[in-house]
């Protein structure tokens, strides 16, 4: 008997409870579903599965044989899926969800090039800063900004994201440059409405010891872009992550503060919601965007991103 089925057959039954309903899943009759687990059991000399004619109940040794099965048979189904994928063409409709700013300002590159070498596939871009369920907004891989633990989801980091307290040469002369995160309490904040902790800045110095800037708002946006311009013109004090600043910082149009202190980075990562069956389209896709920001990521050292 082939042992791959075998295994499969084995796995089956334990999922359906049942080795009718494991013969059904395999094409195979209820007998043969039956000779190929007890084909396991024989050469293991072991007892996996107590079968009477009305339940299947899975022994200790079972279960514990069933784990590694299903890890064994989704690494074969992935070799398999990686090996036609490198023969195939990626083709279809990609759909991305991105953030607002973030999926503006970096990612239509990227896109460009994607689309450029793979006339087969369409992409659809949503921008939008809220938290979307991706199943059910039809979505096939986000890009989602923050610290994410969900098991039903795949996270692939892709770049750190660097957060960075920063205010115009024209404000400063104006206010003064502040020397520790207190004096950020007095100031004027420019402060995005759709962060987790909206208005809590949180620094810390060379020590780990954590410094809350909180207190008034001067000026509350749901786009960075838009708290961006506002620092620029000498609103106030903007707090937020170097790939919307980080250019305007490199050519002194904004200037960093508190560089003795430091904010928590945060991670960019591309997010879709299986590990099995990805469409080749979207493992192209999260290549793509994996190389685009590797390493230092481009808004960070002020080069231009690399060409594949």
């Amino acid at each position: 008997m082939d042992r791959m089925t075998s295994l499969g057959v084995f796995v089956a039954a334990v999922e359906e409870g049942s080795l009718v309903a494991a013969a059904r899943r395999f094409g195979l009759s209820a007998a043969m579903a039956g000779k190929h687990v007890s084909a396991i059991e024989a050469d293991l000399n072991t007892r996996l599965l107590q079968r009477t004619t009305r339940r299947l109940n899975v022994t200790d040794a079972g279960q514990a044989y069933y784990e590694r099965c299903k890890r064994i048979l989704e690494a074969f189904d992935e070799a398999n899926r990686e090996a036609s994928d490198a023969q195939g063409n990626a083709r279809g409709v990609l759909r991305v969800a991105a953030p607002v700013t973030f999926g503006a300002m970096h990612v239509g590159e990227v896109v460009a090039r994607y689309l450029e070498d793979h006339p087969n596939v369409n992409v659809d871009v949503v921008l939008g800063d809220r938290y979307i369920d991706l199943i059910d907004a039809g979505v096939d891989v986000a890009i989602r900004i923050g610290r994410l633990q969900d098991p039903g989801l795949v996270i692939r980091r892709l770049a750190p994201c660097r957060m960075v307290v920063c205010a115009s040469p024209s404000y400063l002369e104006r206010h003064g440059v502040p020397s520790e995160p207190d004096a950020l309490r007095r100031a004027p904040r420019l402060v995005f409405s759709e962060a987790v902790s909206a208005g809590d800045w949180t620094l810390l110095d060379a020590d780990g010891r954590a410094h809350r800037v909180d207190g008034p708002r001067r000026l509350t946006a749901n786009n960075t872009q838009m708290l961006l311009a506002a620092a620029l013109a000498g609103a106030g004090v903007a707090y937020g992550p170097t790939f919307v600043f980080g250019e305007h910082l490199r050519r002194g149009a904004l200037v960093a503060l508190l560089p003795g202190y430091r904010a928590a980075d945060l991670d960019i990562q591309a997010v879709y919601p299986s590990a099995r069956r990805i469409p080749l389209k979207v493992r192209r896709f999260v290549d793509y965007l994996a190389e685009a920001f590797e390493g230092v990521p481009p808004w960070d050292r002020g080069g231009r991103r690399k060409r594949r």
